[in-house]
């Protein structure tokens, strides 16, 4: 540091002289007389001063001046003086020494120093700091642990000190059988201005203290920290990574969800497209040649000694468009709208449009031509005017992996050829079953029917049916009578000719089949009979005629059942006896052969309540318990009557006689009525 000086010089009127910054240097030829001072300066007073807590403590304050200045001490605006008794002392240096210094002698110290001769002060505020080693305890110093993924342990350190102690915590591991993690944490008192370099690298003062804080880990448990979506194109190459942590390292394994297949490192599936490959915590599974199958969930699981854990992910496929579409011909005519559809799928989403002799078909669509767009499908309505709308038309979809093209063919609709082979495969007097197949050419539209024209060869009159299949059953004919038969197919464009024209002849009217006939066991000493009506000769059955007798018997018993009934009761009949019965059907023509038929009735009950109801239905069986409850009030209340006048029917009784007179004779009479009501409903339900 520069000291300036003060010089009082005298000189003659043609002295030279010069002088230096430190003295006077006079020539020839002159006289000097030189008077010389120093200004006051402070050198090197550092603020802050920091001193630890306990020592004693001396506050440099280094001020120079000529002549010698007098340096006083202030702190807290007061002046310190030395007392033998007190912790301040100013030394010789003018430095004040706090003796034991302590946190409470913090502050700002004045350092005021004064030449009285030239009236000159100055001074230099000095903080002084008191450093408080630092203090570091811990609440728990040891903690024991069962490892798990993500599972928190809190280390708490609690310090104090002036300044306030930075906390450094360092971490290293001891390996034995098991994991054991030691942490220490440090504290390191620094400077309270750590941006000043030159408080931070010329301090001397360190304090520090240490204590370790221990946690015992014995595993950690699998965890999958890495595990993405994939998604390859159709074709490329797919490679899936999964990456999982633990104590001791998994083991990860994979698993194909559409079907269950397993792979571990080093397998390869037996097409040879999927390998797995994996070192180190961490597994790579690659398919080869990707395909649509390979779609789908694929699951990652990491295994140790300790556990598992397993994660999923999916595999997305995306190709190109690909259509649906198997029928690539329409047919229509003029004036018939035909929707041409173009199916497709795609990943992405793909655009679809049309085109039509290399022009583009607007979305918007034209009078004629409409176009109706969903996902995966587009549907072209085309509504034929003339020749030119026939042809040819092309539906092409494109995403980012590619573009795809089908072509679609428009053809003018025609009529169905005629069937053929037409063939009647059962004639009776008024039933005729016609067969025929198919015609060669639809015409390229849907057969929506068949018409069968027919009659008789006498009349000019042809009788129209419809039939959706290849086989119809006239009905309604004229027995003994010739027809004639002929089928023409219908589709939307029309009419197609008629086949060739088949003749047949119904049966002349003749005596009926004979019947067939079922047994079903009746009820008590009855039997009943099913008829089933078979060819009736082309007349309705009159009737039937059923002959009936025992083994033992020689005559017959004769039954005439309608010919409308299906089937006829026999009774009544002996129990435990074998019967023959012999059925004919009658029509106006005649009788038809006998039908014969046996059957066994079965043995005469026991008289039981079990037998008695055995056979009755549940709705039987409730009837008669309400018939029995009627009939039980009905006598109860007829002994109210007689015994003490009383009742409904005594209520009944004096309602009809309170109409009349109350003279002995009509009373009577009128009891009399009553009396005989309540004997016709007894009868009534005992009949019951």
């Amino acid at each position: 540091m520069l000291v300036s000086k003060q010089l009082t010089v005298a000189i003659d009127f043609h002295s030279i002289f010069f002088f230096s910054y430190y003295g006077i240097y006079c020539g020839t030829s002159c006289r000097c007389v030189c008077l010389v001072t120093e200004k006051l300066t402070f050198r090197e007073v550092k603020t802050p001063q920091e001193f630890r807590q306990g020592e004693d403590a001396e506050v440099i304050c280094d001020v120079i001046s000529s002549p010698v200045p007098a340096v006083s001490w202030f702190y807290k605006n007061k002046e310190i003086t030395s007392e033998p008794n007190s912790i301040f002392q100013v030394l010789p240096t003018n430095n004040l020494q706090i003796l034991r210094v302590s946190k409470a002698d913090e502050g700002v110290y004045r350092c005021e120093a004064r030449v009285e001769a030239r009236g000159e002060i100055d001074f230099r505020d000095i903080v002084v700091l008191v450093n408080v080693p630092p203090v570091l305890s811990v609440p728990q110093q040891s903690f024991n642990a069962t490892a798990d993924y993500q599972e928190s342990v809190t280390f708490t350190c609690i310090t104090s000190g002036s300044p306030d102690p930075q906390v450094t915590w360092y971490w290293w591991v001891t390996v034995t059988f098991v994991k054991r993690h030691s942490a220490c944490c440090y504290l390191v008192l620094k400077s309270t201005n750590p941006d000043d370099p030159a408080i931070t690298e010329t301090s001397d003062l360190k304090l520090f203290a240490e204590l370790p804080v221990c946690l015992s880990v014995y595993s950690v448990q699998p965890h999958i920290t890495q595990l993405r979506n994939v998604t390859a194109v159709e074709g490329n190459a797919a490679m899936i990574s999964c990456t999982a942590e633990g104590e001791p390292l998994p083991e990860i394994s994979w698993r194909r969800a559409s079907d269950g297949q397993t792979f571990t490192d080093g397998d390869k599936s037996q097409d040879g497209r999927v390998e797995v490959r994996g070192r180190q915590g961490k597994s790579m599974l690659t398919i080869s040649g990707v395909r649509l199958s390979d779609w789908g969930r694929f699951d990652c699981e990491a295994l140790s000694r300790i556990g598992g854990h397993q994660k999923s992910m999916f595999l997305d496929i995306e190709y190109a468009p690909k259509f649906q579409t198997n029928q690539t011909i329409f047919y229509s005519w003029e004036g018939n709208p035909v929707n041409i559809s173009c199916d497709m799928k795609s990943n992405p989403p793909a655009t679809m449009l049309w085109r039509r002799d290399r022009f583009t078909i607007s979305s918007q669509g034209t009078s004629n031509i409409r176009i109706h767009t969903t996902e995966g499908r587009s549907l072209l309505e085309v509504t034929p005017v003339s020749d030119r709308d026939f042809g040819r038309y092309n539906c092409t979809a494109r995403n980012n992996i590619g573009t795809r093209y089908q072509e679609f063919i428009l053809a003018q609709a025609d009529i169905p050829s005629h069937p053929y082979s037409v063939r009647l495969t059962a004639v009776s007097q008024r039933l005729a079953t016609v067969t025929f197949i198919k015609p060669d050419s639809h015409g390229g539209v849907p057969i929506s029917y068949y018409i069968i024209n027919y009659k008789d060869t006498s009349s000019q009159d042809w009788r129209t049916v419809r039939s959706h299949g290849v086989q119809i059953v006239l009905a309604n004919l004229e027995p003994n009578t010739t027809y004639e038969v002929r089928v023409a197919a219908v589709n939307g464009k029309g009419q197609g000719d008629f086949s060739h024209t088949e003749t047949f002849q119904t049966l002349p009217i003749r005596e009926p089949s004979p019947p067939t006939v079922h047994g079903q066991r009746g009820i008590g000493k009855a039997y009943r009979l099913g008829l089933i009506k078979q060819d009736d000769g082309g007349m309705p059955i009159v009737e039937y005629i059923l002959k009936y007798k025992t083994d033992k018997e020689e005559q017959w018993m004769t039954k005439l059942v309608p010919g409308m009934n299906d089937f006829a009761l026999l009774q009544p009949l002996q129990w435990n006896t074998r019967y023959n019965v012999e059925i004919t059907a009658r029509n106006v023509k005649g009788l038809s052969e006998p039908t014969f038929f046996q059957f066994l009735m079965p043995q005469k009950p026991d008289i039981t309540a079990d037998s008695l109801f055995s056979g009755l239905g549940l709705g039987t069986v409730v009837g008669l318990g309400v018939a029995v409850l009627l009939l039980l009030l009905v006598l109860v209340d007829v002994s109210c009557f007689f015994l003490r006048q009383c009742g409904l029917l005594m209520c009944i009784t004096r309602k009809l006689c309170s109409k009349n007179t109350t003279s002995g004779k009509s009373k009577e009479l009128e009891e009399g009525k009553a009396a005989y009501l309540l004997l016709k409903i007894y009868n009534v339900t005992k009949d019951f």
